[in-house]
């Protein structure tokens, strides 16, 4: 009998179950995905390019863990909010507390069983979607992957179901301690409302000061480094909870002052709706603000890195393209570039000296790059190169190993003539566009290596511009991947949070609206004072999180050279996808409390 009024409730609020459920589905297949590349190790260790993303997709894992755990225990304290009531009900019919203790264990770890194993059904899917993007992305292939991961999978159980016991347990035991008539009347308990004005300009200055001090910090973190970003921390957190515990009140109270506003339709209602509640909501619009800036972060960041991914490869290498020994090479291949720049010098050698001619150097100066604060691009002559030994390595860097370790030297043209040794040359050569050459530039690459084996020995020098490619490729690629799918996960958890908190308000808004209604007001203005009081809710923790990620992107001024560039791109993302929960709430919102009035 009481599994089966339980599962009445289940269906009567099938909705809110419907969006914690979708939540934590989401949550485990990204948790998946993560652990399957992340603890693959026969994939990493065949596959020695892409052993960097592992690493990665770990970090990933445990910041998405730390999240999760946050987004489960609050999400169910709001359920359980929501059904406590029921659970009264049960009780006074003569349920004993230890049942419904086991009831509500039941139904907890049931939910996030199902969910764990749909989310992992999703993340095997995802993964084989995200795996063949991601080699793409990095323009590899890869060996022993299979987007079923036992390993992954055991994971993604365990920690889930350790997850679910800890909420089941905390569900169980605080619902159960708690007297009937207080879960009776939990939700019909109104929150005080009225500050002393003092109070409310001491925490508004302060919430805003606190605010500046953490945004200094961030924009300074060369300087402090660590303790700049704990300070960071405690301050933008604690500020952010007083701007929305003051100074959303101070402007809810100065836009009721307005009598040309406030008389206007059901602006009134509206505002009163707001100030009502917003002190309720203040610890979770501050917690929304604050995964809203860690999401659309995680999502600026790592396309921020995609974009960097050519830049630093560019500023790492002179040449985009150099070939030992090039009178053995194709140049049919070297001419299908259509180069800007195609100049061989030539080289004679013996067992202890590299020469060249300084003549070809002083008409065709060779490309270098010297270290200030950042990289900068030179050209050195034939005689600066004869005269300096720290700028002949620039040229060093180009040779084979063999010769790399041979006393170089420039010579005059005619010296050089008369030298009785084999001559070869060195090819260099420029594109128009490194990115969209990079193909045939690989192929070309690889062929040198075939024509010189002493290369092969050699992979840690990675001189040639397609190698140096493939590493940022590589290592940024990871980060990419981790921070949209990161942004994603947390994107979903802090708007489901957000809609369970308006959500679990709306049984006791149905008599006003049902008022309303009975005194005439006509249904259009009822749906449009919803729109517009949610559309605050989500609005406030939107604009500060926006604000919190444009300061925050200071941090990253270090790894990041033009981190502004292309915001607007993730901006869209996040917002477009912000905008459908937003929409999805009114729904469920107005659903609720104007069904009786439909």
């Amino acid at each position: 009998m009481l599994l089966k009024l339980s599962l009445t409730g289940l269906k009567g609020r099938w909705r809110d179950y419907a969006v914690l459920f979708s939540g934590l589905t989401i949550a485990a297949g990204i948790f998946y995905m993560f652990q399957s590349m992340a603890s693959n190790d026969d994939f990493l260790t065949n596959n020695s390019t892409v052993a960097m993303t592992g690493m990665i997709f770990q970090l990933g894992s445990v910041l998405l863990a730390i999240i999760t755990l946050v987004y489960i225990l609050y999400a169910n304290s709001f359920l359980m909010s929501m059904r406590q009531k029921d659970y009264a009900m049960f009780m006074m019919l003569g349920a004993k507390q230890r049942k419904i203790g086991l009831l509500i264990f039941i139904e907890t770890f049931t939910i996030g069983l199902l969910a764990t194993l749909l989310g992992s059904a999703i993340g095997i899917g995802l993964t084989s979607i995200v795996s063949q993007l991601l080699t793409n992305q990095l323009d590899i292939q890869v060996t022993h992957f299979s987007p079923f991961n036992p390993k992954a999978l055991l994971i993604t159980l365990i920690f889930f179901t350790i997850l679910f016991l800890l909420a089941a347990t905390i569900n169980a035991s605080s619902i159960v301690r708690k007297p009937i008539l207080s879960l009776l009347k939990a939700n019909e308990t109104p929150a005080k409302s009225r500050r002393k004005p003092i109070m409310l300009l001491l925490e508004a200055i302060g919430g805003i000061l606190l605010l500046a001090v953490g945004y200094y910090m961030m924009d300074n973190v060369a300087t402090f480094a660590l303790l700049a970003l704990v300070v960071a921390l405690i301050t933008i957190v604690l500020g952010t909870y007083f701007v929305f515990h003051s100074v959303m009140i101070f402007i809810l109270n100065l836009l009721k002052r307005s009598d040309r506003l406030r008389l206007k339709k059901l602006n009134n209602f509206t505002l009163s709706q707001l100030s009502f509640r917003i002190q309720d909501y203040t610890k979770m619009l501050s917690m929304v603000a604050m995964i809203f800036a860690l999401a659309l972060g995680a999502l600026t960041v790592g396309l921020g890195f995609r974009n960097e991914i050519p830049k630093m490869t560019d500023q790492a290498s002179t040449y985009d393209l150099f070939l030992n020994n090039a009178q053995d090479a194709d140049q049919k291949q070297v001419e299908g570039l259509n180069p800007t720049l195609n100049v061989s010098y030539q080289i004679k050698e013996d067992e202890d000296t590299v020469y060249f001619n300084q003549e070809q150097f002083d008409s065709e100066p060779l490309n270098a790059i010297y270290y200030d604060t950042t990289p900068q691009k030179t050209t050195y002559s034939g005689e600066q190169l004869a005269n300096d030994e720290a700028k002949m390595d620039n040229l060093r860097v180009l040779l084979l190993p063999e010769q790399r370790e041979k006393e170089l030297a420039m010579l005059p043209e005619d010296q050089f003539a008369g030298l009785n040794h084999q001559t070869s040359s060195l090819q260099v050569v420029q594109v128009n566009d490194f990115m969209t050459q990079k193909d045939a530039i690989k192929k070309i690459v690889d062929e040198n290596v075939q024509q010189n084996p002493s290369l092969t020995q050699d992979q840690l020098a990675m001189n040639q511009k397609y190698d140096i490619y493939t590493i940022f490729n590589e290592t940024f690629s990871g980060f990419e991947f981790m921070g949209f799918f990161l942004g994603i996960a947390f994107l979903t958890m802090l708007a489901s949070c957000l809609m369970f908190k308006i959500l679990s308000g709306a049984a006791s808004d149905v008599a006003r609206y049902d008022m309303l209604n009975k005194i005439g007001t006509r249904m259009s203005l009822l749906k449009k004072s919803i729109r517009r009081e949610i559309a605050v809710l989500f609005l406030a923790p939107g604009v500060l999180g926006a604000i919190h990620v444009l300061f925050g992107l200071k941090m990253f001024t270090g790894l990041l050279s033009e981190p502004y560039t292309g915001i607007w791109l993730p901006f869209l993302i996040f917002f477009v996808l912000y905008f459908l929960y937003y929409l999805l709430t009114i729904w469920l919102y107005t659903d609720i409390v104007l069904k009786k009035n439909k």
